[in-house]
Protein backbone atom coordinates (compact mmCIF):
# COMPACT_ATOMS: atom_id res chain seq x y z
CA UNK A 1 0.00 0.00 0.00
CA UNK A 2 1.22 3.28 -0.83
CA UNK A 3 2.13 4.72 2.49
CA UNK A 4 1.53 8.67 1.17
CA UNK A 5 -2.10 9.65 1.59
CA UNK A 6 -3.75 11.68 -0.99
CA UNK A 7 -4.54 14.44 0.62
CA UNK A 8 -6.15 16.83 -2.11
CA UNK A 9 -8.29 13.84 -3.24
CA UNK A 10 -9.50 12.75 0.40
CA UNK A 11 -10.52 16.53 1.08
CA UNK A 12 -12.03 17.04 -2.57
CA UNK A 13 -14.19 13.51 -1.45
CA UNK A 14 -14.99 15.09 1.88
CA UNK A 15 -16.16 18.32 0.21
CA UNK A 16 -18.68 16.55 -2.57
CA UNK A 17 -19.80 14.49 0.54
CA UNK A 18 -20.68 16.96 2.68
CA UNK A 19 -22.31 19.38 -0.45
CA UNK A 20 -23.67 16.33 -2.73
CA UNK A 21 -22.57 18.23 -5.64
CA UNK A 22 -19.21 18.98 -7.41
CA UNK A 23 -19.74 22.28 -8.55
CA UNK A 24 -20.76 23.39 -4.75
CA UNK A 25 -17.91 21.11 -3.30
CA UNK A 26 -15.28 23.17 -5.95
CA UNK A 27 -17.23 26.78 -4.43
CA UNK A 28 -16.26 26.09 -1.02
CA UNK A 29 -12.35 24.81 -1.44
CA UNK A 30 -12.15 27.73 -4.54
CA UNK A 31 -11.07 25.61 -7.31
CA UNK A 32 -12.75 24.47 -10.29
CA UNK A 33 -14.75 21.66 -10.76
CA UNK A 34 -12.77 19.80 -13.10
CA UNK A 35 -10.38 19.81 -10.70
CA UNK A 36 -12.72 18.40 -7.87
CA UNK A 37 -14.00 15.77 -9.94
CA UNK A 38 -10.17 14.69 -10.90
CA UNK A 39 -9.01 14.25 -7.18
CA UNK A 40 -12.35 12.09 -6.59
CA UNK A 41 -11.92 9.94 -9.86
CA UNK A 42 -8.11 8.93 -8.80
CA UNK A 43 -9.21 8.36 -4.96
CA UNK A 44 -11.57 6.01 -6.45
CA UNK A 45 -8.82 4.81 -8.67
CA UNK A 46 -6.54 4.15 -6.15
CA UNK A 47 -9.32 2.60 -3.52
CA UNK A 48 -10.56 0.85 -6.44
CA UNK A 49 -14.13 1.01 -6.10
CA UNK A 50 -16.12 3.53 -6.47
CA UNK A 51 -17.28 6.69 -3.60
CA UNK A 52 -20.29 7.89 -5.25
CA UNK A 53 -23.33 7.35 -7.43
CA UNK A 54 -23.65 9.97 -10.07
CA UNK A 55 -27.01 11.72 -10.75
CA UNK A 56 -27.42 14.55 -13.23
CA UNK A 57 -26.85 17.19 -10.84
CA UNK A 58 -26.08 15.55 -7.62
CA UNK A 59 -23.89 12.92 -6.18
CA UNK A 60 -24.47 10.52 -3.27
CA UNK A 61 -22.44 8.58 -1.37
CA UNK A 62 -22.15 4.72 -2.21
CA UNK A 63 -22.17 2.19 0.73
CA UNK A 64 -18.33 2.08 0.84
CA UNK A 65 -17.78 6.03 0.71
CA UNK A 66 -20.43 6.61 3.43
CA UNK A 67 -18.86 4.03 6.01
CA UNK A 68 -15.27 6.80 5.93
CA UNK A 69 -17.07 10.15 4.74
CA UNK A 70 -17.90 10.74 8.54
CA UNK A 71 -14.45 10.20 9.61
CA UNK A 72 -12.83 11.79 6.89
CA UNK A 73 -15.38 15.39 7.49
CA UNK A 74 -14.15 15.00 11.25
CA UNK A 75 -10.86 14.85 10.71
CA UNK A 76 -10.44 17.96 8.10
CA UNK A 77 -12.89 20.32 10.43
CA UNK A 78 -10.13 19.32 13.03
CA UNK A 79 -7.53 20.13 11.02
CA UNK A 80 -9.24 23.65 10.26
CA UNK A 81 -10.03 24.61 13.71
CA UNK A 82 -5.86 23.56 14.60
CA UNK A 83 -5.27 26.42 11.39
CA UNK A 84 -7.20 28.81 13.48
CA UNK A 85 -5.70 27.94 16.78
CA UNK A 86 -2.67 29.09 14.80
CA UNK A 87 -3.28 32.12 13.21
CA UNK A 88 -4.90 33.03 16.34
CA UNK A 89 -1.77 32.50 18.29
CA UNK A 90 0.42 34.37 15.86
CA UNK A 91 -2.39 36.99 15.89
CA UNK A 92 -2.24 37.80 19.46
CA UNK A 93 0.22 39.43 21.27
CA UNK A 94 2.00 37.79 23.85
CA UNK A 95 5.28 38.88 26.44
CA UNK A 96 7.04 36.32 28.69
CA UNK A 97 9.21 38.27 31.35
CA UNK A 98 11.80 36.72 33.67
CA UNK A 99 12.90 37.93 37.38
CA UNK A 100 13.75 36.42 40.40
CA UNK A 101 10.92 36.08 42.97
CA UNK A 102 11.19 38.61 45.28
CA UNK A 103 11.35 41.12 42.50
CA UNK A 104 8.12 39.48 40.89
CA UNK A 105 6.20 39.38 44.31
CA UNK A 106 7.33 42.56 45.80
CA UNK A 107 7.33 45.27 42.60
CA UNK A 108 6.58 43.43 39.44
CA UNK A 109 3.14 41.40 40.23
CA UNK A 110 1.22 44.31 42.15
CA UNK A 111 1.58 46.74 39.25
CA UNK A 112 0.83 44.48 36.46
CA UNK A 113 -2.62 45.23 36.45
CA UNK A 114 -1.79 49.09 35.77
CA UNK A 115 -0.10 47.32 32.43
CA UNK A 116 -3.15 45.29 31.24
CA UNK A 117 -5.47 47.99 31.69
CA UNK A 118 -3.37 50.28 29.32
CA UNK A 119 -2.74 47.19 27.13
CA UNK A 120 -5.75 44.59 27.08
CA UNK A 121 -4.59 42.95 23.82
CA UNK A 122 -1.43 42.40 25.27
CA UNK A 123 -0.67 38.86 27.68
CA UNK A 124 1.93 39.33 29.90
CA UNK A 125 3.67 35.60 31.25
CA UNK A 126 5.74 36.00 34.25
CA UNK A 127 8.58 33.40 34.94
CA UNK A 128 10.21 33.91 38.14
CA UNK A 129 13.45 32.06 38.93
CA UNK A 130 16.94 32.46 41.08
CA UNK A 131 18.43 30.95 38.06
CA UNK A 132 19.01 33.54 35.05
CA UNK A 133 17.48 32.56 32.02
CA UNK A 134 18.42 31.62 28.40
CA UNK A 135 16.54 34.52 26.36
CA UNK A 136 16.84 32.63 23.11
CA UNK A 137 16.81 29.08 24.32
CA UNK A 138 13.91 30.05 27.21
CA UNK A 139 11.90 32.18 24.90
CA UNK A 140 12.56 35.20 27.08
CA UNK A 141 11.38 38.21 25.68
CA UNK A 142 12.56 40.32 28.37
CA UNK A 143 14.48 39.84 31.86
CA UNK A 144 14.92 42.10 34.61
CA UNK A 145 18.01 41.24 35.92
CA UNK A 146 20.02 42.69 39.15
CA UNK A 147 23.73 43.55 38.89
CA UNK A 148 25.86 45.50 37.16
CA UNK A 149 24.71 45.95 33.59
CA UNK A 150 27.24 44.03 31.45
CA UNK A 151 24.93 41.52 29.70
CA UNK A 152 27.52 40.65 26.33
CA UNK A 153 25.28 40.06 23.13
CA UNK A 154 21.94 41.68 24.82
CA UNK A 155 20.60 44.65 25.22
CA UNK A 156 20.21 46.09 28.52
CA UNK A 157 19.29 49.74 30.24
CA UNK A 158 18.83 50.56 34.38
CA UNK A 159 15.50 50.25 35.32
CA UNK A 160 16.25 51.17 39.07
CA UNK A 161 19.02 51.21 41.89
CA UNK A 162 17.68 49.71 45.15
CA UNK A 163 18.09 51.24 48.78
CA UNK A 164 19.58 48.98 50.96
CA UNK A 165 18.74 48.72 55.06
CA UNK A 166 19.82 46.56 57.49
CA UNK A 167 17.01 44.84 59.02
CA UNK A 168 16.46 41.86 62.01
CA UNK A 169 13.78 40.59 63.93
CA UNK A 170 12.72 42.79 66.65
CA UNK A 171 13.55 40.03 69.71
CA UNK A 172 17.23 39.22 68.24
CA UNK A 173 17.91 43.46 68.18
CA UNK A 174 16.26 43.42 71.49
CA UNK A 175 18.36 40.67 72.82
CA UNK A 176 21.68 41.57 71.05
CA UNK A 177 24.81 44.30 71.81
CA UNK A 178 23.04 47.68 70.53
CA UNK A 179 23.63 48.58 67.48
CA UNK A 180 25.12 52.54 67.23
CA UNK A 181 26.94 52.54 64.11
CA UNK A 182 27.81 50.35 60.71
CA UNK A 183 30.76 48.72 62.42
CA UNK A 184 28.27 47.45 65.51
CA UNK A 185 26.34 45.15 62.69
CA UNK A 186 29.55 42.63 62.54
CA UNK A 187 28.87 41.66 66.03
CA UNK A 188 25.29 39.84 64.56
CA UNK A 189 25.58 36.86 62.40
CA UNK A 190 25.07 38.42 58.96
CA UNK A 191 22.98 36.93 56.37
CA UNK A 192 24.62 37.04 52.88
CA UNK A 193 23.32 37.51 49.48
CA UNK A 194 24.24 35.34 46.80
CA UNK A 195 27.40 37.30 45.98
CA UNK A 196 28.37 38.09 49.40
CA UNK A 197 29.18 40.98 48.56
CA UNK A 198 26.28 43.46 49.54
CA UNK A 199 27.63 43.38 53.17
CA UNK A 200 31.31 44.27 52.53
CA UNK A 201 30.52 46.88 50.10
CA UNK A 202 27.36 48.45 52.56
CA UNK A 203 30.23 48.85 55.25
CA UNK A 204 32.95 49.93 53.45
CA UNK A 205 30.36 53.20 52.18
CA UNK A 206 30.10 53.82 55.82
CA UNK A 207 33.68 53.69 56.82
CA UNK A 208 34.10 50.86 58.31
CA UNK A 209 37.60 48.77 57.75
CA UNK A 210 37.84 45.72 56.04
CA UNK A 211 37.02 42.45 58.08
CA UNK A 212 36.48 39.19 57.26
CA UNK A 213 32.94 38.55 58.80
CA UNK A 214 31.56 40.86 56.66
CA UNK A 215 31.36 37.55 53.95
CA UNK A 216 30.50 35.08 56.33
CA UNK A 217 27.27 33.63 57.42
CA UNK A 218 24.53 31.63 55.48
CA UNK A 219 23.99 32.96 51.99
CA UNK A 220 20.95 33.02 49.86
CA UNK A 221 20.09 33.31 46.32
CA UNK A 222 16.97 35.21 46.13
CA UNK A 223 16.20 38.42 48.71
CA UNK A 224 12.70 36.93 49.77
CA UNK A 225 14.24 33.93 51.60
CA UNK A 226 16.69 36.33 53.12
CA UNK A 227 14.11 38.15 54.38
CA UNK A 228 12.24 35.08 55.69
CA UNK A 229 15.82 34.05 57.52
CA UNK A 230 15.91 37.70 58.98
CA UNK A 231 12.19 37.36 60.33
CA UNK A 232 13.02 34.17 62.09
CA UNK A 233 15.47 35.68 63.58
CA UNK A 234 18.64 34.24 62.06
CA UNK A 235 20.60 36.90 61.99
CA UNK A 236 21.25 40.78 60.23
CA UNK A 237 20.19 40.66 56.43
CA UNK A 238 21.15 43.76 54.36
CA UNK A 239 17.81 44.14 51.50
CA UNK A 240 16.46 46.38 49.57
CA UNK A 241 13.81 48.96 51.19
CA UNK A 242 11.09 47.78 48.61
CA UNK A 243 11.18 44.93 49.80
CA UNK A 244 11.36 44.80 53.67
CA UNK A 245 9.17 47.85 53.48
CA UNK A 246 5.63 45.67 54.47
CA UNK A 247 7.61 43.62 56.88
CA UNK A 248 8.47 46.64 58.94
CA UNK A 249 5.52 48.01 58.85
CA UNK A 250 3.86 44.67 59.98
CA UNK A 251 6.64 44.61 62.85
CA UNK A 252 7.90 41.69 61.32
CA UNK A 253 11.45 43.09 60.89
CA UNK A 254 12.92 46.22 62.44
CA UNK A 255 15.27 48.88 60.98
CA UNK A 256 18.70 47.70 63.05
CA UNK A 257 20.48 51.00 61.89
CA UNK A 258 18.81 53.67 59.43
CA UNK A 259 21.78 54.06 57.41
CA UNK A 260 20.84 53.61 53.96
CA UNK A 261 23.08 53.39 51.10
CA UNK A 262 22.34 52.63 47.71
CA UNK A 263 23.79 49.43 46.53
CA UNK A 264 26.22 50.10 43.17
CA UNK A 265 23.96 47.07 41.79
CA UNK A 266 20.94 47.98 40.28
CA UNK A 267 17.74 46.28 37.81
CA UNK A 268 18.30 45.96 34.82
CA UNK A 269 16.01 45.60 31.53
CA UNK A 270 17.55 43.06 29.40
CA UNK A 271 16.83 41.57 25.76
CA UNK A 272 18.29 40.59 22.61
CA UNK A 273 19.10 43.11 20.47
CA UNK A 274 16.07 42.63 18.05
CA UNK A 275 13.19 41.94 20.17
CA UNK A 276 13.15 46.03 21.03
CA UNK A 277 11.80 46.64 17.87
CA UNK A 278 8.81 44.44 18.78
CA UNK A 279 5.62 47.08 19.41
CA UNK A 280 4.76 45.31 22.79
CA UNK A 281 8.08 44.59 23.63
CA UNK A 282 8.74 48.75 23.96
CA UNK A 283 4.89 49.74 25.51
CA UNK A 284 6.22 47.03 28.09
CA UNK A 285 9.72 49.14 28.52
CA UNK A 286 8.49 52.32 28.52
CA UNK A 287 5.68 51.50 31.19
CA UNK A 288 8.76 49.97 33.27
CA UNK A 289 10.22 52.69 33.23
CA UNK A 290 7.40 55.30 34.08
CA UNK A 291 6.70 52.72 37.36
CA UNK A 292 10.09 52.88 38.16
CA UNK A 293 10.12 57.18 38.36
CA UNK A 294 7.12 56.90 40.53
CA UNK A 295 7.22 57.49 44.36
CA UNK A 296 7.49 54.25 46.35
Amino acid sequence: MNPVFPLLALRAFAEVGRHGSIKRAAAALGVTSGAVSQQVRLLEERAGLPLFVRGSRSMTLTEAGASVHPSLLLAFDQIEGAMRTLEAARARKALTISTVASFAATWLVPRLGRFTRLHPDIEIRVEAAASLADLRRDRVDIAIRHGLGSYPGLLSEPLMAPVLLPVASPALLASGPPIRGPADCLDYPLLQDGGRADWGLWLSAHGVAEDPRAGRGTAFEDDYLLIRAAEAGQGLALVPEMYAREEIAAGRLALALDRPWPTRFAYYVVMLPDTGRRPEVAAFVEWLNEEARQPA
